[in-house]
C-alpha cells in the first residue's frame, strides 16, 4: 500500500482555517497536485469548498446538541469521541482517496489540541494505516499587536505542538490585515515570526496594564516557551502566491511528501516560475512589501 500524504489543518476560531484549506487545495491543483479536502468540524457551518469527505455524514453536531442537552462545546467534544470511536469510518474514507493530497478541516476549539487527546488518537491510527500528516496551526496574525496575546498564542502552539505528536508547521495567517495593526507592533515582524529573543516581550508583558501584575507568570511562560524553542511562524496571507508555496514547500518537507510524492523531479523550479517566486530573497521581499 502506498503512503497518502496530508496536513491536519488546526488552530484557534477565526484564524481562517477553512479559508486556508480552501486557498492550498487551489493552489496545489493549480500546480497538477489532486486534492480532497475533508472536513471534520462538525460545527463548520460556512465551507467554502466542496468537501470529499465530511463528518455531518456520521455524526450532527445539532443533534447531539437536542439529544444530549449539550452546550456547542460539550457537543463538538461528544462528536470528536464518537469520531475516535468509529475512526474505521474516516479511515475507509480516506483509503477512496489514496492517489489524493488530503488537507483535513479541523474544529477551531483549541482544547481538542491542547488537552484533550481524541484528535491526537486519530491522527496516530490514521498513521498506521500509512497516512503521513503535518499538523498545521494558524495563528491569526493580530494577536502581534498585543503582547499578552502573542504570548498566549506561544504557550498554545507549544502545548498542542507537544500534545499531536506530529510534524508541525504554524502559519501567521491573514498578513494582509496585519498592515492595519502595523502601527501597534513594538517590534518588526520577523521578531514575532521568528520568535526572537523574548527578554523585550517581558519587558512589553510588565509594562502593559492588563499583564503587568502577572510577572512572576509572564516570566516562566516566556522560560517555558524558550526552554521548548519549537515555535516559529511562516506568515501567510492566502491572495498571495509566494506565500502559499513557501507554506507548501515546509509542509512537504515536514510530513515526507518530497520523499514519497509523486511530482516531477523539476516541480520546485515549475513552481517558482508559476508565482514569480524564483529566489528566496523575492519571496522575503514579497513579505517585506507589507510593511
Amino acid at each position: 500500500m502506498s503512503l497518502i500524504f496530508g496536513q491536519l489543518v488546526i488552530g484557534p476560531p477565526g484564524s481562517g482555517k477553512t479559508t486556508y484549506c480552501n486557498a492550498m487545495s487551489k493552489f496545489l491543483e493549480k500546480i497538477g497536485r489532486k486534492v480532497a479536502i475533508i472536513n471534520i468540524d462538525p460545527a463548520n457551518e460556512n465551507m467554502e469548498y466542496i468537501p470529499k469527505a465530511d463528518i455531518s455524514e456520521l455524526i450532527k453536531h445539532e443533534e447531539v446538541m437536542s439529544v444530549y442537552g449539550l452546550g456547542p462545546n460539550g457537543a463538538l467534544m461528544y462528536c470528536m469521541e464518537f469520531l475516535e470511536t468509529n475512526v474505521h469510518w474516516l479511515i475507509s474514507k480516506i483509503l477512496d482517496f489514496k492517489d489524493c493530497y488530503l488537507i483535513i478541516d479541523c474544529p477551531g476549539q483549541v482544547e481538542l489540541y491542547t488537552h484533550h487527546k481524541a484528535v491526537s488518537n486519530i491522527a496516530e491510527k490514521l498513521g498506521q494505516n500509512l497516512v503521513r500528516l503535518c499538523s498545521v496551526q494558524l495563528i491569526d496574525s493580530h494577536h502581534c499587536s498585543d503582547p499578552g496575546k502573542y504570548l498566549s498564542s506561544l504557550i498554545l502552539c507549544t502545548t498542542s505542538m507537544l500534545q499531536l505528536g506530529l510534524p508541525h508547521i504554524n502559519v501567521m495567517s491573514k498578513l494582509d490585515e496585519l498592515v492595519k495593526f502595523k502601527d501597534r507592533l513594538d517590534f518588526n515582524i520577523d521578531f514575532y515570526t521568528e520568535v526572537l529573543d523574548l527578554r523585550y516581550l517581558l519587558e512589553k508583558l510588565d509594562e502593559h496594564p492588563l499583564t503587568a501584575k502577572y510577572k512572576k507568570l509572564n516570566a516562566a511562560f516566556v522560560s517555558l516557551i524558550e526552554d521548548y524553542s519549537l515555535v516559529s511562524f511562516i506568515p501567510l496571507d492566502v491572495s498571495n502566491e509566494a506565500l502559499l508555496l513557501k507554506v507548501k514547500n515546509a509542509v512537504d518537507k515536514a510530513n515526507g511528501y518530497i520523499f514519497g510524492g509523486n511530482e516531477p523531479k523539476d516541480v520546485q523550479t515549475l513552481l517558482a516560475c508559476a508565482v514569480g517566486a524564483t529566489s528566496e530573497t523575492e519571496k522575503m521581499s514579497t513579505i517585506d512589501s507589507y510593511f
